[in-house]
């Protein structure tokens, strides 16, 4: 199967943070449901390098490595014994309108342009790592500190659901959703040692999502990373003659 996207996903931060499942639903694709860990319905503010990106294995020139920061929540597709785990975007982020507007255009995407910047240092047995994005003349931004030696994630647990996360759904219409595959090896993740968030989650994201602004996050994650391939097909969802 052609791959339609090739690139390297590097130091990638998942801020996770309890929501009312009421206020996602307006963002639900048709035919997926809120996938849940232990009762309680999440979002993630996510921050990592798009590194290397390639187009049909052709490389992108100049604007092939960015900074993406992308607010995402959590669903599941059961097609009979078969779960399909996946995500949903409310909006991605990035610094580069034509990869914005190729994806917007063939995707049907949810992708803005802001100006970025980023910050890797490493100091003894620490890394820090800080993602800035501007909006409305101010930098917000996510800051980590984290061990330098990556581990596996436990089974079962809250970091692994979090990330093993294989399929993305997009809400073309309101009963049209597309469904596409990721492809990519198990991450290991970075024990997180501090973390500071400064985001206006109202002003990025609009009003429903405001109330993150005083939501402490759950947890902090790190994750190494690795090449990541999005697969070129989707598969078209269609419930328009499915009754209510």
């Amino acid at each position: 199967m052609s791959v339609f996207l090739k690139a390297n996903w590097e130091n990638i931060i998942m801020v996770n943070y309890e929501i009312d499942p009421e206020i996602l639903l307006p963002y639900l694709p048709k035919g997926v449901s809120l996938d849940l860990f232990e009762g309680k319905a999440y979002v993630s503010l996510v921050g990592f390098m798009f590194k290397e990106t390639k187009i049909f294995n052709i490389p992108i020139p100049w604007i092939g490595t960015f900074e993406e920061i992308n607010l995402r929540f959590y669903v599941k597709r059961e097609e009979g014994l078969i779960v399909k785990r996946g995500v949903v975007f409310v909006n991605e982020t990035i610094p580069y309108r034509l990869v914005a507007s190729i994806a917007n255009l063939l995707y049907k995407e949810h992708y803005t342009v802001v100006p970025t910047k980023h910050l890797f240092s490493k100091y003894g047995q620490n890394q820090q790592l800080k993602f800035e994005w501007l909006l409305n003349k101010k930098w917000n931004s996510i800051f980590v500190e984290t061990n330098q030696l990556a581990e596996e994630m436990q089974p079962n647990s809250f970091e692994q659901f979090i990330y093993r996360h294989y399929y993305g759904y997009t809400k073309v219409k309101e009963n049209i959703t597309e469904e596409y595959r990721l492809r990519h090896r198990t991450w290991k993740v970075y024990p997180v040692n501090r973390y500071v968030i400064d985001c206006d989650f109202s002003a990025m994201y609009g009003d429903a999502f405001a109330v993150l602004n005083q939501t402490k996050p759950m947890a902090v994650f790190v994750a190494d990373g690795s090449s990541v391939k999005v697969e070129w097909k989707r598969n078209r969802l269609n419930f328009a003659n499915e009754r209510n």
